[in-house]
């Protein structure tokens, strides 16, 4: 098409007015064609001339990055983030080719993770331009991150028949001698220390062995408390690896909420945190393991309890949305780091010192397991947002037979 509108510019003058006509009408037509191309790729498109003037943006470009476009105008002057105009300033000063250069920005009320390629725009072997296009690349990284998750619980299986029998069983054993030792050197003392007579010596001697008791009882306990945090840990990391049997039945998730908040309303409020529900009522009954869906929701208020030392704000809140639940545990506590965000439902990572690290990535496996989804939304501090999305399980339409009347 191009050839003929350079054969038919050469003959311009030797052309009537219809013939002319023509030629300007295939001419816009073209245009259009070319433009519903550029504005159907899912890329955002950008054109610039050798000066960095804006000459074409394509609608995905648009709705990508805050852009107000004026034919003609340099770039960098008519978009609205500071971020994004200082990677383009860069771009241009040193005039460079860039290659998946990631970006983040905030467009309507989004925040985004954009890739950016340039190159030069070439034409009879003269660069006469730029060329950037632009693609969001946010689920991408989330599904890359959602899938690094995956790998590191399939991997952490392997290792539980060898936890579960090099260490949960010696500490099992270890606890019942610890038992039997306590209750053996209990009765030595008692009856070495017995005096034969009743007498200020025998009396002091009672003291004293009641005195051996009570530190053995002391020392005795602590291994105690220590072979039982050990188990704990063992028994969390056996779940967070270990296949869940999820016994489905049809629950009420509102209800659920209702009844774990009121359990721990009063230790909420203990520690200075206000409680708020926001509740949908047009919320359906879905299939659910009530017993580890209970687990999820109160791992997840500890979470946030723990992320408010000094007391705040904790609120949860219910939508149905596009056939979907989608919850939302909202907190005003310390936040999460940027680089924090991506791990924090790996096993075992961390931030506190008491923490074993796998509270979350029972929550995310659970979730997992009921086919939903859950994220966070973090700024360092300012709370943190774990939303998750439950789907509802559409229910089957009888067909129809050739009649119209419903098949049996």
């Amino acid at each position: 098409m191009v050839d003929f509108f350079k054969r038919a510019l050469k003959k311009f003058d030797k052309l009537n007015p219809e013939q002319r006509r023509e030629i300007f009408s295939s001419a816009v037509e073209e245009i259009k064609l070319f433009k519903n191309v550029l504005d159907s790729i899912d890329k955002g498109i950008l054109v610039c001339d050798e000066d960095y003037n804006l000459l074409m943006v394509n609608k995905w470009a648009q709705r990508l990055i805050p852009i107000n476009f004026i034919e003609g105008v340099k770039l960098r002057t008519i978009i609205n983030d500071e971020r994004m105009v200082e990677t383009f300033r860069d771009i241009i000063v040193k005039g460079e080719k860039v290659t998946d250069k990631e970006i983040d920005i905030e467009h309507q009320g989004r925040n985004k993770l954009l890739s950016v390629n340039v190159v030069p725009l070439v034409q009879d072997q003269r660069i006469t331009g730029t060329l950037i296009y632009i693609d969001d690349i946010t689920e991408k990284r989330k599904g890359e991150a959602r899938l690094r998750r995956a790998e590191n619980l399939a991997s952490l299986t392997t290792l539980a028949a060898g936890v579960a029998h090099e260490i949960k069983n010696p500490l099992g054993s270890i606890s019942i001698h610890i038992q039997l030792l306590q209750k053996t050197l209990k009765k030595i003392l008692a009856s070495s220390d017995k005096p034969e007579e009743e007498n200020e010596n025998s009396r002091q001697k009672i003291i004293t062995s009641q005195m051996n008791i009570d530190s053995i009882d002391k020392y005795f306990n602590v291994l105690k408390e220590e072979v039982d945090r050990l188990n704990h840990i063992v028994v969390d990391f056996l779940f967070a690896v270990r296949p869940m049997n999820l016994e489905l039945r049809e629950g009420d998730i509102n209800a659920l909420i209702l009844q774990i908040t009121d359990f721990v309303r009063f230790e909420l409020e203990q520690a200075n945190i206000m409680c708020f529900l926001e509740i949908d009522d047009n919320i359906p009954k879905i299939p659910m393991d009530e017993r580890y869906m209970k687990q999820a929701i109160l791992n997840l208020i500890k979470n946030a309890q723990a992320a408010m030392p000094e007391g705040g704000i904790f609120s949860i809140t219910t939508n149905l949305i596009d056939n979907e639940i989608k919850l939302s545990f909202n907190d005003t506590g310390e936040g999460i780091k940027k680089e924090n965000i991506a791990k924090i439902f790996e096993p075992y990572f961390t931030t506190r010192d008491t923490g074993t690290g796998l509270g979350l990535t029972q929550v995310y496996k659970i979730i997992r397991e009921h086919n939903g989804e859950i994220s966070v939304d973090s700024t360092p501090g300012t709370g943190a947002e774990f939303k998750i999305i439950l789907p509802i399980p559409q229910k089957e339409t009888p067909l129809l037979d050739f009649n119209g009347g419903k098949k049996k």
